[in-house]
């Protein structure tokens, strides 16, 4: 495999000056093509007289090789062998392996406003299955051109075409790069480098060194930045008995205002984890999140592309305005994001795919900025999608003058002291350091709760539902249970993360404490704001049947095809002291299931079925 020390070109810069040159590019494999055969040496033979051409030598590359049109063999007292008679024998041809893969520019190297250039890339014998889609490479190689496939039969159109050449990049060497984001994170360490892992695992700050070393720009969340290291370092994947699989990845919600650093967070997961995908909700579609059947231009095959979530196994994937994405395309993550799988049953291909990744969000309230009196409407998200969150955190702007003071002064220092080189605060883990770190541990090490933790959760567990069933029996009402089984699961996978970052084979009442303490601070919290009702155990029987009580009274006031003022119904339902945001709560839920519609721009109400 050829290397080179040089300074590689940028893509767009390729001229007809570099053409048969050695070069050197570095980009972004964007897709690569199943691995075929390539003749080197092939033998003809001429369908008349039998006559064979054996051992003659094929052009490298992308050029293939034409065929003599006449018969050279000795044809003496024999008719002559017509026109074209060669064809060519498979059995006594030597082929050697070819892939060809797609590489973009670097997203550092396009200019603003310009479309990302690609060239294609032709690697053969054992640079093949080198590099996958997503990885960062730089090539070595000669850059080549080959005949432009003809589009029409026209003769017109190949006499335009005469003389123009397509460009390719005959690999020689591939190195993929292990540094910045992509699918590029080695799994061999050398003995130093393990050594040193377990000497950092065994500081008795780790915890806290891993959450001050997360995103050090952004002051404060501290708390956040904690669950971002569990979701980081991530539970144990365990494989049942029966065959069956419980997820150790944990899934981590982000909601609140404006301006408070969510997605420099996820940006800087994106950077810091072996493999990040970074997506924006409403550029995201369904088959882009999960996986699309798309025809092949060379063998016009199906094949399967793989979306985000099947890109990032193994990390993390990052979604950024969650709440701007479609319902539907929504609902298309919720097995990836529990059963880690993603099932596909298109065009004639019906298969399954690994998704095994973190989930990491960020939403903005349905308002903008987070409204405390209006409760559980900041949310747009059904309790399906919410319940299958480990961990939700409620980020409020709030008004406090010294806060402000401290967080004005932390960014007008992060400004001035921008172009200044960045020296790793005492304490802080850097960020190559921590990306290795993160991928040995995840390869390493597969903790479980210890017989004392688990005995210590299963009590605090009974305790939880206790104190509830008490409090309901002293005030006469039910309230919500805070937790379930599910946030039972997501409990151990926090304490196993929080194990598996000190490389222990158990977690102890220790990790049991802190991963409650991280569970109360994010979702009961929030579910205690009255944000989260709807979510798997957190609406009370009483609002229930209040809604229930609402929506039969809404169907027996208007029949199948009729309309109505939305405005009059509220109003008409809050005279008969029902509270108005059960109304709308009512309206919203059926006009998401399709049996009203608005109409005269969202005024009037149309009922459907």
């Amino acid at each position: 495999m050829l290397e080179s020390e040089s300074n590689p070109l940028a893509i767009r810069n390729l001229s007809s000056e570099h053409v048969a040159r050695l070069i050197k590019v570095g980009g972004i494999v964007i897709s690569a093509a199943s691995v075929r055969s390539k003749a080197t040496k092939i033998t003809i033979q001429c369908r008349s007289c039998r006559s064979t051409v054996p051992h003659i030598q094929v052009k490298p590359g992308l050029e293939g090789y034409s065929m003599p049109r006449k018969c050279n063999a000795d044809s003496s007292g024999q008719m002559k062998c017509p026109i074209d008679p060669y064809f060519i024998v498979p059995d006594k041809c030597e082929c050697v392996d070819f892939q060809l893969l797609k590489l973009q520019e670097s997203p550092e190297d396009i200019i603003q406003g310009e479309l990302p250039r690609h060239v294609q890339l032709y690697s053969d014998r054992y640079l093949t299955d080198i590099a996958v889609p997503g990885n960062r490479v730089t090539i070595v190689g000669i850059y080549s051109i080959r005949k432009q496939m003809k589009f029409s039969k026209a003769s017109s159109k190949e006499k335009v075409n005469i003389g123009i050449r397509q460009p390719y990049i005959r690999v020689l060497g591939v190195k993929v790069d292990t540094e910045g984001v992509g699918r590029s994170f080695t799994d061999r360490f050398t003995l130093a480098e393990e050594e040193e892992f377990r000497k950092l695992s065994r500081t008795p700050d780790i915890y806290e060194r891993l959450a001050r070393s997360i995103a050090p720009s952004i002051y404060g969340s501290l708390d956040i930045k904690k669950a971002i290291a569990c979701l980081l370092f991530s539970g144990a994947r365990k494989r049942l008995p029966d065959g069956l699989t419980r997820r150790g990845d944990i899934n981590l919600l982000l909601l609140g205002d404006p301006g408070t650093a969510k997605s420099q967070l996820l940006k800087f997961v994106e950077r810091v984890s072996p493999i990040g995908v970074y997506t924006s909700g409403k550029g995201s579609s369904a088959s882009g999140l999960t996986a699309a059947v798309i025809r092949d231009p060379h063998t016009r095959n199906f094949v399967i592309e793989g979306g985000a979530m099947v890109l990032a196994d193994g990390g993390v994937v990052c979604i950024d305005e969650f709440d701007k994405m479609r319902e539907d395309d929504r609902v298309a993550i919720h097995e990836a994001m529990e059963q880690q799988t993603i099932s596909i049953a298109k065009a004639g291909i019906t298969t399954t795919l690994n998704s095994r990744c973190s989930v990491l969000a960020a939403a903005n309230s349905v308002f903008g900025r987070w409204d405390d009196t209006k409760g559980d409407e900041n949310i747009d998200f059904m309790p399906t999608i919410l319940s299958r969150f480990d961990m939700i955190f409620v980020i409020k702007d709030e008004h406090d003058e010294r806060r402000d003071m401290t967080l004005a002064k932390h960014v007008i220092g992060v400004h001035m002291n921008a172009l200044q080189t960045a020296d790793i605060v005492e304490g802080e883990i850097s960020l190559a350091l921590m990306k290795k770190l993160i991928s040995y541990c995840r390869m390493k090490c597969g903790p479980r709760l210890s017989d004392v933790a688990a005995e210590k959760l299963r009590n605090r567990y009974v305790l939880m539902r206790q104190g509830t069933m008490e409090h309901e029996r002293d005030t006469g009402k039910r309230m919500a249970i805070p937790i379930t089984v599910r946030q039972l699961e997501a409990i151990i996978r926090i304490s196993e993360s929080l194990a598996k970052m000190r490389l222990e084979p158990f977690a102890t009442d220790a990790d049991i404490d802190e991963a409650l303490r991280l569970f109360k601070v994010s979702t009961l919290e929030a579910a205690s704001s009255g944000s989260l009702a709807g979510v798997e155990g957190f609406t009370t029987p009483e609002d229930q049947e209040e809604l229930n009580r609402v929506e039969k009274q809404l169907k027996r006031r208007f029949v199948i095809g009729s309309q109505v003022s939305e405005h009059a119904i509220i109003q008409d339902f809050v005279r008969q002291h029902y509270s108005e945001r059960s109304v709308a709560k009512v309206i919203y839920a059926m006009l998401r299931r399709g049996e009203i519609q608005h109409r005269m721009q969202r005024k009037m109400l149309y009922r459907l079925k």
